[in-house]
């Protein structure tokens, strides 16, 4: 996707609005320990971050460690993290990346993209979370909301996670690409809903083509 004369005027608008707005830049997942908000990051794949922090509170009470989670009964786990959903799945995924960071990485979290996504349960977008938030590597984190806000807004042409990532990477100047998941996530759970988006309270509805194509039906 090239960029054009015209869209970088209406980019730096943009993203100006959104940092006025969302001035907010750290996750809203709660975690003390890198490895906790990894765990945490698995856990939140098709769950609220309101209910995973409820369900971590007390799964990194009970264990301190990827070494004590990864030891765990999986029983124990799964009774824990219930909550959230596909708890069988996850149990597996927490347990399995908890013990692989004990044996290859000695209970640390590694930076490298390649690292991390060697881990179970890891992909890129918790991969790209983690490196965003524990070691301040810009990174583009393509969720729902990030994928369905760019798309509205012609930021990306795809529906497709990775190639959305690039598209973003090449469109945003790097200082935005950790925290436009922040902000396109707000604005997609507070405005830009997937099936009745409020485009009369939107900020960016003159710079949203979507909003623009509406009006131009109604008149």
């Amino acid at each position: 996707m090239k960029k054009k004369k015209d869209d970088i005027k209406d980019l730096t608008k943009i993203l100006c609005l959104l940092d006025e707005h969302y001035p907010r830049t750290e996750s809203f997942l709660e975690y003390d320990e890198p490895w906790q908000l990894l765990t945490a990051t698995i856990l939140s794949a098709q769950c609220t971050d309101n209910r995973v922090n409820e369900v971590t509170k007390v799964l990194f009470k009970r264990f301190t460690s990827p070494r004590e989670l990864a030891n765990a009964d999986p029983r124990d786990v799964e009774e824990v993290i219930r909550p959230v959903g596909l708890y069988r799945a996850k149990t597996a995924s927490i347990m399995g990346c908890a013990a692989q960071l004990t044996e290859r990485f000695g209970g640390k979290v590694p930076g490298s993209l390649e690292e991390l996504v060697s881990l179970p349960g890891v992909g890129r977008k918790t991969a790209n979370v983690v490196r965003s938030h524990v070691f301040s590597q810009p990174s583009v984190v393509v969720d729902t909301h990030v994928k369905r806000v760019s798309k509205r807004l012609g930021l990306t042409d795809t529906e497709d996670p990775v190639k959305a990532e690039y598209e973003l990477m090449e469109r945003l100047p790097e200082d935005h690409w950790s925290r436009i998941n922040i902000q396109f996530m707000s604005l997609g759970r507070e405005i830009c809903k997937a099936r009745s988006p409020r485009c009369e309270e939107c900020f960016l509805a003159g710079y949203c083509p979507k909003n623009l194509k509406r009006e131009k039906t109604c008149h």
